[in-house]
């Protein structure tokens, strides 16, 4: 399985532009035929494009350093010097760029993000070309016998962070059941096992609706309490919720017989996602009451009743949608999938982010 990477920094250095040419036309019979030095070529550009099919900046962290050749001198007989061509690097969609002091690794400014796919973002402009000799003749000076040299390529140090973009995005405490459940909508295959942290970066997966078209999940890794302070790595997990249209909050049944323990489970991460961003608990649409397999059908209609009543009391009346499932026996799959269709399309997209 290939490595997940979603923080990298790198280095990138435009092109310079070429240099001016100083040069005379001498030919037979033309032994005056004054300056003739051409123009030196622009330096290549640095992008940075958007690539739907990326998940992660793996390609940046094994190649730090990108650098553009500068552009070709300027010669006699007025022949301009070749620009370099430009440098495209591909990231997933997600990606965010910032600009970072060299000495002291502080961020400076975000020079922008790509949410689209084939949308560039430039990041270092290749120099000017300088000018030849011939640009310079005038009436007071017509044997100029000097030429630009060609301005320098921009040159930056860029921080790169990755957060993953989807229409719906699974949150929850370790064990929840999320990688069961993205499995069973999907034709992602993430690990599964019974200890806490299996998953320990994002998985994407496709589900299918009708068509062509499909609906992006996101399993998020496990929250716990203080992920908004960095307990548990969650400031490197709650970043990638920031982009998710819609988020779907799976609460375990597993070993549980009443609803205070539920509503333990659900206040635990609804609190991280509002200490780390104020506006992601209103985009939890859906309570997921999963592995209902657990525990019996009596028991699991009467705790998604409890929990039903007990959310909507805590919200002033305002009823918080709850539903039991088990991606394990199916049961209650194929409600999940026509809701989140409907939730989704009713969805307004993600709000742009505008901090780290």
């Amino acid at each position: 399985m290939k490595r997940f990477v979603d923080e990298v920094t790198v280095e990138v250095e435009a092109g310079h532009g070429g240099k001016g040419c100083v040069s005379f036309r001498r030919e037979k019979f033309i032994p005056r035929g004054g300056p003739d030095g051409g123009d030196g070529g622009k330096g290549g550009d640095v992008y940075l494009e958007g690539d739907g099919q990326g998940q992660s900046l793996l390609d940046l962290f094994y190649q730090r350093l990108y650098r553009v050749k500068r552009g070709g001198n300027g010669s006699g007989s007025n022949r301009h010097g070749a620009a370099s061509p430009d440098l495209v690097v591909r990231v997933p969609l997600g990606t965010e760029v910032w600009d970072l002091d060299r000495e002291t690794g502080e961020r400076l400014v975000k020079l922008g993000e790509i949410l689209e796919h084939g949308r560039r973002l430039l990041v270092a402009r290749g120099g000017r070309g300088g000018k030849g000799n011939a640009h310079f003749v005038s009436s007071t000076h017509r044997s100029p016998r000097f030429a630009q040299p060609g301005e320098e390529g921009e040159s930056r140090s860029l921080r790169v962070v990755l957060k993953v973009m989807a229409d719906a995005g699974l949150v929850g405490l370790p064990n929840a059941g999320k990688s069961t459940l993205i499995t069973a909508l999907s034709a992602a295959r993430p690990k599964i096992a019974s200890y806490p942290f299996t998953t320990l970066h994002p998985h994407l997966g496709m589900m299918p609706v009708d068509g062509y078209r499909q609906i992006s999940l996101a399993d998020i890794p496990g929250l716990i309490a203080d992920a908004h302070r960095g307990s548990g790595l969650g400031t490197r997990f709650l970043k990638h919720v920031e982009r998710n249209r819609v988020l779907v909050h799976l609460v375990s049944l597993r070993d549980r017989t009443e609803v205070d323990g539920l509503l333990t489970d659900y206040r635990t991460v609804m609190t991280e996602l509002a200490s780390y961003r104020a506006d992601l608990p209103d985009r939890v649409r859906l309570v997921l009451l999963s592995q209902c397999d657990t525990v019996t059908p009596a028991t699991a209609a009467e705790l998604t009743a409890a929990m039903r009543h007990r959310l909507a009391a805590e919200t002033g009346g305002e009823p918080r949608e709850v539903m039991a499932v088990s991606a394990a026996t199916g049961a209650g799959i194929e409600a999940l999938r026509r809701r989140l269709i409907a939730l989704v399309d009713a969805a307004a997209p993600a709000p742009p982010v505008f901090d780290s």
